[in-house]
């Protein structure tokens, strides 16, 4: 047998891991859109002034193995400490059930926003359970699926409360002893829309008169716990309202917000199972009474019908959220933290009430005995009733303490210059406790306290919660393993099928990336630990930074913005802050084209700005000569223009630099929408056609998952001169935060900078190169069947194509909503749909989906296009057919089958996997019924059979 030398090369096998088409395949493809070249193809599609001139140069691409011993290196320059710092953030254990079968599974975090329920009900049901523990704890009637963080959380409880409350006053009073970054936060929200912030003591400052709303920290950043009923009781004599942002775990101890006739509550499940990462993600929470529920902000699961009158999840209320309702939108809170709530909510079952009550008396416990030993050694401790937290005068002793502290391997907060704050968690042992003890110049040994607990009496809770059954269900793991298979089972996410989304990019999230995200060097730390402590993190962001400013032509980033429609509201305040230095602070005209996201005049109207629409041309490009004319009549006001490149239709306009120009000639900033910088990394760059600020989508772009609509990332990239007006952030001196922890959700950083390690300059090019290649190969397939609704003067489209469906509802009655159920029969998830068009499909299937892939996707709708035909020319039924009873479940397989098409063209369509195929759970659900009849906790077992009858 004889040898031969090849080509191989095992980097360029490392970057086949995100690259689905194979070279054989590729040429394949371009021989259907007849070219020569995937040269020749980006020629024809990227117009050659907006070309980047030097390509990315990061290097050679490394192989996984290496990727890894990077990782490791810069994971190893973070310190392991116990942090007892608090402010919000504490250490806590994950079950390793739902670390390996939630946090590390595909099924879960590739998944995308519930929109399609049918294929869903698994993670409908996780974020249902959630909804249902939080109202439990908190003692109000509704409560959300997730918000980003607490602060941000608590920013939102004040503009939902400004729109709810019956008083007039422009007043928000804030507790002194909220978390500093919370109050931050407020600031940074209330000030574009004059709302004053009025930071004082409840009990003695608050002025019910003067405030639409007050919120009050449970227990507080100190450790006081009070109870808030009587400034309530005063804020509802003066048509005000009262928001608790509150210690989930503390209410299995203390007494609920509901109790104290709070309307809103605001808080953090971090401690639910959820690692520190240096700040995030996590999972917030909001929950109000029934009759704020329709101004709730986030996303609100509910309990609905299908076709056949079986219970089904789905996404509630949905006319509220910014992608309908734009500029009216109640927030623009487009990423919620699906895949934290489902974690928290897993921690939550896992342990059960009472197994959670325990862990809250042991948390206590330890508090209550450090507090008693520092008392034995002379300190002064505040304040005399607390849960997990105390405050501990030393004077002068400061810095020697808390340096001592650190010498044991202990973290202690830092209040004023005499004081130390300190708090309790899940993960502090008694040896914990003995080195605080040391630090304070004492040597003893850990043991029971002669108090059993320091609460105060009228806080204690009494009242029960978390009673569903669910939170009951047999603890085995087996039994708990099993749960979350079923779950999963019911969904359909990335790591079955591709997600052909226009504008949401869910691409391939590759192991080798996602490995280091639960090392304990990136998920254990603290985001308030001294810098010395954490030069990796330090590292990565700033390494992480820098080649996201070489990507898209940006001076300066900042990581704080932890999602996408965050993104876009730090850039907007950062154009504000630019503008008000400039003595030009009337300005505040943002020119946006119709076919934006819905979260581009959400983010406007959120800094104070007025929203001046721009008509779009025929061919979908933006009416430069109605741009043109509108900034000419707003000149004097005009703040900034809100552009997406590639446009939301598809296509890289030719006129992008002559919109920037005319923006700049009347005195504003251009922001480009980072949505699409899928179809340009490596190819154009947003700083260099004329953008001043853009933000990136680290969850769509550069390989974060999804999670279900959760976690996100948002950073932005600003050009020179907009650099000093970036988030600031209170723990870093500065002021104007956005989010609650300085650098946003940071461990999950490490997925998006192994990403580009693993790519290299020329690997990341290549991807947007195919990316580009596969959504032609698909435009051109399908050209004959359905119209693609908008292309470049040589017909070709960039990273997507919209499919018009309008002439099939014309001709057939069938519509996007149709099309995209008989998809889930055949194993897809549906493209989006009737944005920025009504009645149309957008289609991206990024550069992850190999050729086989996007066959079966194109075989998929080329058959349904052929059911159409049939219905339009009469051969089967207009209403009862494939189309319009899709999807169809393993149930209508059984029993009698009266309908006019076979079984097996009901369920397995060309496209539709023979062995291996995805059954939909549940028949199409009833939109309207689940609106009109709101459940959004879990129901009692009783009503499933209910629902059936």
């Amino acid at each position: 047998m004889t040898f031969s030398l090849t080509d191989y090369n095992p980097y360029d096998f490392a970057n086949r891991r995100h690259i689905g088409p194979a070279p054989a395949e590729m040429a394949q493809m371009l021989e259907t859109l007849g070219l020569p070249s995937l040269d020749a193809l980006i020629d024809r599609t990227v117009p050659q002034g907006i070309r980047q001139s030097e390509p990315l140069d990061f290097g050679d691409p490394q192989s996984e193995r290496n990727v890894l011993r990077t990782m490791r290196e810069i994971a190893e320059r973070n310190k392991g400490m116990k942090s007892l710092i608090g402010q919000g953030y504490y250490g806590t254990l994950t079950p390793p059930v739902i670390q390996r079968n939630i946090l590390e599974n595909p099924a879960w975090y590739t998944a995308y926003t519930p929109y399609q329920p049918e294929i869903s009900q698994g993670r409908l049901e996780a974020l249902l359970n959630f909804q249902t523990m939080i109202s439990d704890l908190t003692g109000l009637e509704v409560a959300n699926a997730s918000l980003l963080d607490e602060a941000t959380a608590a920013a939102e409880a004040m503009t939902m409360a400004q729109r709810g409350a019956k008083s007039k006053a422009t007043g928000f009073f804030v507790d002194q002893r909220c978390h500093p970054q919370t109050i931050d936060v407020i600031r940074t929200r209330a000030e574009p829309l004059g709302i004053e912030v009025i930071v004082g003591d409840p009990f003695t400052d608050l002025a019910p008169e003067a405030v639409f709303a007050a919120i009050f920290q449970y227990p507080g950043t100190y450790g006081h716990v009070h109870d808030f009923t009587a400034p309530i009781e005063k804020l509802h004599a003066a048509k005000a309202l009262g928001i608790l942002a509150a210690d989930p775990l503390a209410l299995c101890l203390l007494k609920s917000p509901g109790e104290m006739d709070a309307d809103i509550a605001v808080g953090s499940t971090q401690r639910f199972g959820v690692p520190m990462g240096y700040g995030g993600p996590h999972a917030a929470y909001m929950a109000c009474k029934d009759a704020f529920k329709r101004a709730m902000p986030g996303r609100l699961i509910g309990v609905s019908v299908d076709a056949r009158g079986n219970k089904a999840y789905r996404l509630s209320l949905q006319t509220r959220e910014q992608h309908i309702r734009r500029e009216k939108a109640t927030s623009n809170v487009c990423t919620a933290q699906a895949l934290l709530a489902v974690m928290a909510s897993m921690y939550g079952i896992y342990y059960g009430p009472d197994g959670l009550k325990a862990i809250a008396q042991s948390v206590h416990r330890k508090t209550v005995r450090l507090a008693t030993g520092l008392e034995k050694l002379g300190f002064e401790v505040k304040p005399e009733r607390f849960f997990d937290t105390i405050t501990v005068e030393v004077g002068a002793l400061q810095g020697v303490i808390l340096n001592a502290a650190v010498a044991g391997g202990v973290n202690l907060r830092k209040i004023g210059t005499t004081r130390i704050g300190i708090s309790c968690d899940e993960v502090t042992y008694p040896e914990t406790v003995e080195a605080v003890w040391r630090a304070f110049g004492g040597e003893m040994t850990y043991r029971d306290s002669d108090r059993p607990y320091r609460l105060p009496d009228e806080n204690l809770r009494e009242t029960k919660y978390m009673t569903h059954p669910i939170f009951h269900m047999n603890r085995a793991e087996a039994e708990i393993t099993r749960y979350m298979r079923r779950l999963a089972d019911r969904d359909l996410a990335l790591d079955r099928a591709m997600i052909p989304l226009g504008s949401c990019t869910m691409k391939l999230n590759a192991t080798v990336e996602m490995i280091p995200v639960t090392w304990p060097e990136f998920s254990d730390v603290h985001p308030f630990a001294p810098a010395d402590q954490v030069e990796g993190y330090t590292h990565l962001i700033q390494d992480l930074s820098a080649k996201l400013c070489a990507i898209t032509g940006y001076d300066a980033l900042s990581m704080q913005p932890n999602s996408g429609a965050q993104g876009e509201y730090a850039g907007l305040l950062t154009i504000r802050a630019y503008h008000k230095a400039r003595k030009e602070g009337h300005r505040n005209v943002c020119l946006i084209p119709m076919s934006a996201h819905g979260t581009n005049p959400a983010s406007a109207q959120m800094v104070g700005w007025k929203v001046v629409v721009v008509k779009s041309a025929e061919n979908g490009d933006i009416d430069v000569e109605d741009f043109r004319a509108k900034a000419e009549a707003n000149a004097e006001n005009l703040a900034a223009c809100m552009i997406t490149y590639p446009s939301t239709h598809g296509v890289f306009e030719d006129t992008v630099r002559e919109v920037c120009e005319i923006t700049h000639q009347h005195g504003g900033q251009v922001y480009i929408d980072g949505a699409n910088m899928n179809a340009m990394v490596g190819i154009a760059q947003p700083g260099d056609i004329g953008g001043d600020v853009s933000h990136l989508n680290l969850h769509k772009t550069f390989c974060i998952p999804h999670g279900g609509g959760g976690p996100g990332m948002g950073p932005i990239g600003v050009k020179a001169h907009l650099e000093p007006y970036l988030p600031g952030h209170c723990h870093m001196g500065g002021s104007g935060a956005v989010s609650a922890a300085p650098f946003g959700s940071p461990s999950i950083l490490p997925i998006s900078y192994a990403y580009i390690l693993a790519m290299g300059g020329e690997g990341l090019t290549q991807a947007t190169r195919v990316a580009i290649l596969n959504a032609n190969y698909i435009a051109k397939r399908l050209s004959g069947a359905f119209k693609v609704l908008y292309t470049n003067p040589t017909g070709d489209v960039a990273h997507e194509c919209i499919l018009d469906i309008r002439p099939l509802t014309e001709a057939a009655g069938v519509t996007v909503d149709d099309v995209a159920k008989r998809l889930i029969d055949c194993g897809f998830h549906a493209p989006t749909m009737s944005w920025p068009v009504p009645g149309t499909l957008m289609v991206e299937p990024t550069e992850s989906e190999p050729k086989a892939e996007l066959d079966r996707f194109i075989d998929a709708m080329l058959a349904i296009r052929a059911e159409a035909d049939d219905i339009a020319e009469g051969r089967i039924d207009a209403e009862n057919n494939p189309l319009k009873n899709a999807p169809h479940t393993v149930e209508d397989l059984v029993g009698d089958w009266e309908r006019p098409y076979t079984r097996e063209q009901a369920c397995y369509p060309p496209g539709a996997f023979r062995v291996d195929k995805y059954w939909a759970p549940v028949n199409r659900v009833d939109n309207a019924y689940g609106d009109r009849h709101l459940v959004c906790t879990c129901p009692p077992l009783e009503s499933y059979s209910e629902a059936a009858e």
